[in-house]
Order: C-alpha cells, then structure tokens, then sequence
C-alpha cells in the first residue's frame, strides 16, 4: 500500500533537497524525538539560523517529516511501500535511502509511542434491562404507567447510572 500524501505536506517535505543529507538525517531524528517529548520551539530556532532558512520552513519541514512516519507507521507500510511512496516526491536516492533508514530504525518506536497517545475509550461490558408493566388491579382503579430500567456497563467509564425511562 502506498502513502499518498496531500500538497500541503508535499510542499513541507520540498525544502529538504536543498540541505544536506546530514541535516535531513537530523531532521528525521528531530522528529521523532518530538513525537516522544513534545514540541520544543527553541530546536527550529537554532536550526533555522544554522541553515539560513526561515523558522516556518523548518517547522513545515520537521512537522512534515512526522507526519510521513506517524502516517507510514499507523499503516503499517512495508519497506518497499515506504521507498516508493517517498519517491513519489521526487527526492534524491540518497535522500531517499536516508529516510527509508530512518523510518525502519524507529517504526517500532513511533508505534508504541502512538499507541500510547491514543485515547482510551471506554468499551460496552455489560447491558441490563428491566420492562415494568402493570396492567391494573381490582384495588386500584387506574393502570400504573409502563417503564423500562436500563443499566449500561462498560470498561474503563465512570460508574454506571441506572436509567428508568417511563412509557
């Protein structure tokens, strides 16, 4: 399965050919770092004066390099799959190696850390329910009104309320 990525991205990832391959690799490393601890705006300021580039291109550039991964990652792609949807983008072989070494060195830790980012829902455990219905009785001259009793159970929510919905 290949990766297709939108324009928005494609023009993030456009500046990278015109650094050098070492400042790509870093890049790279950059953005998983910040996949794991946060964003840190002190990192695109020092690399932006270091390359001469404006502090937005190199946010677009390391923000778009995490989305390549976090994207290629949740997917599962393979190697190859991988390869081929960065040459999509019409990079360099040697840039094209480096991003590919990149994304195998880390695909099990960007894995783990998405997986430790996802949300936990809470999932349906239990359902019990209950129809009160009294039709009448020779002491009473009026019916009850009918009700029903719904209790939801599920992992990982608040307590459970019981519901009573009448008829």
């Amino acid at each position: 399965m290949l990766l297709v990525l939108s324009e928005e991205y494609k023009e993030h990832l456009a500046f990278l050919p015109q650094v050098d391959p070492a400042v790509v690799f870093e890049f790279g490393r950059i953005a998983v770092e910040f996949l794991k601890r946060g964003i840190n705006s002190k990192v695109y300021d020092g690399a932006a004066r270091k390359l001469g580039f404006p502090i937005t291109t190199v946010q677009h550039g390391v923000e778009g390099l995490m989305f390549l991964f976090t994207e290629s990652s949740k997917l599962m792609i393979t190697d190859i799959d991988f390869k081929d949807s960065v040459m999509v983008l019409g990079f360099s072989t040697e840039l094209n190696e480096i991003l590919l070494q990149l994304y195998v060195e880390n695909q099990t830790t960007i894995r783990s850390t998405l997986t430790q980012l996802a949300p936990s829902l809470p999932s349906y455990h239990n359902l019990e329910w209950r129809l009160d219905v009294q039709v009448g009785t020779t002491s009473m001259n009026a019916t009850q009104p009918q009700s029903v009793c719904l209790q939801n159970k599920s992992w990982g929510a608040a307590p459970c309320a019981i519901r009573l919905f009448p008829w």
